[in-house]
């Protein structure tokens, strides 16, 4: 049986150049970067490049972009760094509550220790609307944190306006971090002309590997450490540098930049095809999330009267590989914060299915997704009281 892989949201397949490069660093280039002998020269330019890539992606100065261990490690050290930072200007943070649980639980961190946080709400499209930030900041207000695409749904947000409303409203030197993960190496980013601060973002997302990931820090903005060590990071960010993940890491995001508009294209073809197909051929089913302005890869259904954990035991059965939202949460029996958040009840929350496109993905995967999907669904409704009675009316 043939795998048919749809949930590149989670994580990706690493390139063979990234694996090539990797191995290389592992097997003979290993020295320690921070050494000032000659065998740490080769791992030390690995450093370099990969810095240079990374921040080509965002249009940032490479000096401005610091490794992390990934995503998670980026929005707890962006929130709590800048709380730590901006204390003596105020206490109030702001956050969307869609947002992925490292930011939400950072958040939470944050309320135990004395600062009040207030958490936006989406409209039914997923959208953090500016108007709705304006009502909530304040002149104590120190850091606004808006996720640039949402992980579930895929819409993406007005960053630039939201940024702008941040910068006006708020204290003096109120910053902005938006946590780009889903969006890195997705679709085009610059950071200066969308006016954030601080933005987090992860290798895995865009087939690299595990492990790492960065955070930009805007000149003009020193965060405290959250891991103290040596001087690593100019100072920063403790810890001897990961080269082999650093080096595959700059690989990938190489490989992205000189891609992009070409994944883009093949992945917003073979979305839209996947939604009309879905909606047009499965009924009591809906697309959740913005119909417009959502990532490439992204398609998030409903469909009544179906158990999501169900559906995607039976469609692993058969070879795809989906998710009903979040990898990170996949173990939690709750419903999907960001569908409920959205206007979805509980029970509809539990009957989605998020289905995410990759660079490889094709029309004739799609296709038999779509018909097996079909098959299932069914199977699932012919054993359910609610949708029988429905259909006999």
């Amino acid at each position: 049986m043939n795998q048919i892989y749809l949930d590149h949201a989670a994580t990706t397949p690493p390139l063979p150049e990234v694996c090539d490069t990797m191995i290389s660093y592992m097997k003979s280039e290993w020295g320690n970067p921070s050494s000032l002998y000659d065998f740490s020269d080769e791992p030390r330019r690995a450093v370099l490049d990969a810095r240079a890539h990374t921040a080509a992606l965002i249009h940032a100065d490479p000096k401005r972009i610091f490794f992390t261990s990934g995503g998670s490690e980026s929005d707890s050290w962006a929130l709590i760094g800048c709380a730590r930072l901006l204390r003596c200007k105020g206490n109030h943070i702001i956050v969307s509550a869609i947002e992925h649980h490292a930011i939400l639980h950072a958040a939470a961190f944050l309320e135990d220790e004395g600062f009040d946080v207030t958490y936006l709400m989406p409209d039914a499209a997923g959208f953090i609307h500016p108007e709705n930030l304006l009502k909530a900041i304040r002149p104590d207000t120190i850091l606004v944190s808006i996720m640039m695409a949402n992980n579930e749904i895929g819409t993406i947000q007005p960053i630039s306006d939201l940024a702008y409303i941040a910068h006006t409203n708020g204290c003096e030197g109120c910053l902005f971090h938006t946590d780009a993960v889903q969006a890195y190496g997705q679709i085009p980013i610059d950071v200066k002309r969308l006016g954030v601060d601080l933005l987090s973002a992860s290798a895995h997302k865009i087939y690299g590997p595990k492990g790492i990931g960065l955070l930009y820090i805007r000149d003009g903005v020193t965060l405290t450490p959250l891991i103290f060590g040596g001087g690593q990071e100019s100072g920063i960010r403790g810890g001897t540098e990961n080269v082999p993940a650093i080096a595959g890491f700059g690989v990938a995001a190489k490989i992205a930049f000189n891609q992009m508009r070409s994944t883009m294209r093949h992945e917003i073809a073979l979305r839209n095809y996947l939604i009309q197909r879905v909606l047009h051929e499965i009924p009591f089913c809906q697309l959740n999330g913005s119909h417009q302005n959502r990532l490439p890869g992204n398609a998030n259904f409903s469909f009544e009267y179906v158990e999501g954990s169900s559906l995607l035991m039976m469609l692993d059965a058969q070879g795809i590989c989906a998710s009903s939202g979040s990898a990170c949460a996949s173990s939690s029996a709750e419903p999907s914060h960001v569908l409920t958040a959205i206007g979805l009840s509980d029970e509809l929350a539990h009957a989605s299915l998020r289905l995410t496109l990759g660079r490889n993905t094709t029309k004739k995967e799609l296709d038999l997704v779509v018909s097996i999907l079909k098959e299932t669904i069914d199977q699932l409704r012919s054993i359910s009281d609610s949708y029988l009675n429905r259909i006999s009316r």
